[in-house]
């Protein structure tokens, strides 16, 4: 009997293979930025994607000060906060976000679609954001990716 067989490769931390990719986020839209990062991040776009290792690469992103969004989401939409006292919910609109720290909006749109287990907690340490064009990981020699 002729039969094909295919092994199921799972991929292991010595067998993965991290890269890394550099994103310049100048006017581009924060959702559909973040789920290409995201991902990638998670190692989906490798044929050895296993779910339960860490397969993705890093990712450096600059210019995160210069996103978009779409519709009025810059002044509508909220992000919200507790500093853990009684009546201590805080709202920030991505506007002013974006004057203190802008670096937060990208983190917080990728870190919300990755899943919620101790594994993406390491995944989410390979995102590195910064509001302009200079970035200390030259020596990685990052690919552009977008």
């Amino acid at each position: 009997m002729n039969t094909l067989s295919f092994k199921t490769i799972s991929a292991n931390d010595k067998t993965v293979k991290h890269d890394w990719y550099i994103v310049d986020a100048e006017n581009k839209t924060v959702g559909r930025l973040a789920t290409k990062l995201a991902t990638i991040l998670r190692g989906k776009n490798k044929p050895y994607f296993t779910p339960h290792v860490d397969c993705g690469d890093y990712i450096i992103v600059i210019n995160a000060s210069k996103v978009k969004f779409t519709g009025k989401k810059w002044t509508e939409k909220e992000y919200v906060s507790h500093t853990g006292y009684p009546g201590g919910q805080r709202f920030i609109t991505p506007k002013e976000l974006a004057q203190k720290k802008p670096e937060f909006i990208i983190e917080y749109a990728v870190k919300g679609m990755l899943p919620k287990n101790n594994l993406s907690r390491q995944i989410i340490k390979k995102l590195f954001v910064y509001p302009d064009a200079e970035h200390p990981h030259k020596a990685q020699n990052p690919k552009p990716l977008i």
